[in-house]
């Protein structure tokens, strides 16, 4: 098994605890852990979905939970095979419990569950107070927009009539 010594990356990094913590917890994963198996694909700029085979479960055998930034899935079966003798099994059914770590302002916006996979889709929403803005150099201005483009031709239109005014 292989380990990365990240002490280095430590020196030169500041606020990166979490990321380090979730390689070092990724470069741990028992096999064990990998199941159900399930994807993770970006299906817009700021859209997420995880799919996950979860065969053999119903809508009331799985639960989604979302705790700041972890989404927590779990299934449990219910106890409705007791009637039954098998001569082979191979559908698993065993309880399971998967974590996913996800990025700052990240949210569940919903989740279905057909034809034995489960979805659930997540969109990145940072706060406006949060987003980039442009910051004049100089003088008392405000800042114009949240961006980094120029102000539009109206406003600096409106801010010359102001100023001559």
């Amino acid at each position: 098994m292989r380990t990365y010594d990240f002490a280095p990356l430590y020196r030169s990094t500041v606020g990166f605890d979490r990321l380090f913590s979730m390689l070092d917890q990724a470069a741990r994963v028992e096999p064990s852990t990998q199941w159900p198996p399930y994807d993770i694909e970006k299906v817009a700029d700021d859209a997420y979905r995880i799919t996950m085979a979860v065969a053999g479960f119903s809508q009331d055998e799985l639960e989604l939970t979302q705790h700041d930034t972890t989404l927590l899935v779990t299934g449990q079966k219910k106890d409705k095979d007791g009637a039954r003798e098998y001569l082979h099994r191979g559908i698993a059914a065993r309880a399971f419990r998967q974590s996913f770590s996800l990025a700052d302002h990240v949210k569940v916006t919903g989740a279905s569950l057909e034809n034995g996979l489960l979805a659930v889709d997540l969109r990145r929403e940072v706060p406006e107070a949060l987003k980039p803005r442009r910051i004049p150099i100089g003088g008392t201005r405000t800042a114009i927009g949240q961006d980094n483009a120029p102000a539009q031709p109206e406003a600096r239109l409106v801010e010359d009539r102001v100023k001559a005014a």
